[in-house]
């Protein structure tokens, strides 16, 4: 093999690797994250919790999306999207949970989701006890 030959074979081999290299990365990649296990207790009328006092408000605490839907109820899933880790908001007046980097939606128990997310958020448990909001999970 002369040297032309040589470096045309490298040169091909070299394209190659670049083109698997891009094609594996485009993918469609799952936040592989587990959503944290969390006890926490907070008093919603504690000012830094104001959202929660009115139907479609929501807050985020220790890695949780914590929202009150239009009929009054406290509820409470994972914030991160399961498709790709954004943190997702809550829509009140369809009282949805949505991701806004690609659009996928969670019903208000986190699951149902919608491409691209895959599999649903992770829901807690909401435990209130007049003003005090326990969330656990």
């Amino acid at each position: 093999m002369n040297r032309k030959e040589f470096l045309s074979s490298l040169g091909f081999s070299a394209a190659a690797l670049a083109l698997a290299s891009c094609l594996g990365g485009c993918e469609k990649e799952e936040n592989n994250n587990p959503a944290p296990t969390v006890d926490f207790t907070f008093d919603k009328t504690d000012q830094l919790y104001a959202a929660l006092l009115n139907p479609g408000g929501y807050i985020y605490l220790n890695g949780v999306i914590i929202a009150q839907t239009t009929a009054g109820v406290i509820i409470a899933v994972s914030q991160s999207c399961t498709h790709e880790g954004a943190t997702v908001e809550y829509r009140g007046n369809n009282n949805i949970f949505y991701c806004p980097r690609h659009g996928a939606t969670f019903n208000n128990t986190g699951g149902g989701a919608t491409s691209p997310a895959s599999s649903s958020l992770k829901q807690y448990t909401v435990t209130t006890n007049g003003n005090s909001i326990r969330v656990n999970g």
